[in-house]
């Protein structure tokens, strides 16, 4: 028994994974990263031409012909084209948005380098209450004599050495403006927008839609700790809670944005809407098929004059 799956049909094959790759990847610029919906949507175009190809195919070297067959044939041609013509915008997004590649770095770079260089602000405030308050504590420990309420409402107490207890209080005011989640915090993010910044240049871009979804939000969550943090507030001490203004760039319009076909994607869909109909168009008809399209809108059946680059597959 003949096999209905020929070697040529692996052009098939390889046309509609590339066809679906690629629109994958435009979906998940479309939908800022749902994955499963682009895959189902990839899917539904890149398998649909497969299949109309592949079946249509079938349908030429069908040895039980009928001209209801070759009508269907022809129908299958005709929804190749509509489908191909629709899949064809999609499909290019993945190119429009890769030809704004490099205003899109841009701006990402900027909202990442702002999330980097909120964590050194951190640090500078940090470093700036603890010595304004060693500063405070130094004070009050030389009027102790002129002002010995202040002296007590810092919390200094006598018998114990000034210089111990403003070491004391210094340790503690550092530890709860910098405590250990501070410091995993800080690492998690310094890896993250480290891999965001190396995800941006190499431009990946699965990658690049999860920078776009998360850097907005993750910098706002680790500037919102930092806040809570500073609220802390040492015996006496007088301070402001942290602040630090954010201004993200938006590049969603760029992403999501349907862009037109541009004149690489249109040849680059040609391309592979013609590797997908190789296998057709070298299958010969089955010697028993007096029927053609062209033969049943002539009225004329089909002679048997065969065609040179026929291959019987």
């Amino acid at each position: 028994m003949k096999s209905r799956f020929s070697w040529a049909d692996l052009f098939i094959v390889v046309g509609t994974l590339l066809f679906g790759f690629i629109s994958f990847l435009s979906f998940n610029f479309l939908l800022l990263g749902e994955t499963k919906a682009s895959i189902i949507r990839a899917v539904i175009f890149a398998l649909s031409l497969g299949v109309f190809a592949f079946v249509a195919k079938l349908l030429k070297r069908t040895d039980r012909p009928s001209k209801a067959k070759v009508i269907c044939e022809g129908i299958l041609l005709l929804l190749f084209v509509i489908v191909a013509s629709i899949a064809i915008f999609p499909f290019s997004h993945y190119f429009g948005v890769s030809d704004k590649k490099a205003d899109i770095q841009k701006e990402l770079a900027v909202n990442i380098d702002q999330a980097t260089n909120m964590f050194d602000n951190y640090k500078n405030y940090s470093e700036n209450r603890q010595r304004m308050y060693k500063n405070s504590l130094n004070a009050v420990v030389a009027a102790r004599s002129v002002s010995p309420g202040e002296y007590s409402s810092y919390g200094f107490v006598n018998g114990i050495s000034d210089s111990t207890q403003i070491e004391n209080k210094m340790f503690t005011l550092k530890a709860k403006l910098e405590q250990s989640n501070y410091e995993e915090m800080k690492q998690i993010a310094s890896t993250w927008l480290f891999d965001a910044k190396n995800t941006i240049t190499n431009w990946k871009p699965i990658g690049v839609v999860d920078v776009v979804n998360k850097v907005d939000s993750n910098t706002t969550s680790w500037k919102n700790v930092l806040i809570q943090l500073s609220e802390y507030r040492a015996q006496g001490e007088t301070a402001t809670d942290f602040d630090y203004p954010l201004a993200f760039n938006d590049v969603t319009d760029k992403i999501r944005t349907l862009n037109s076909p541009t004149p690489f994607s249109i040849i680059l869909a040609i391309g592979l809407y013609m590797l997908m109909w190789i296998s057709y168009f070298i299958t010969r008809r089955h010697s028993k098929n007096n029927y053609t399209l062209r033969s049943i809108f002539t009225g004329k059946k089909n002679g048997k004059e065969k065609n040179p680059y026929d291959i019987d597959y």
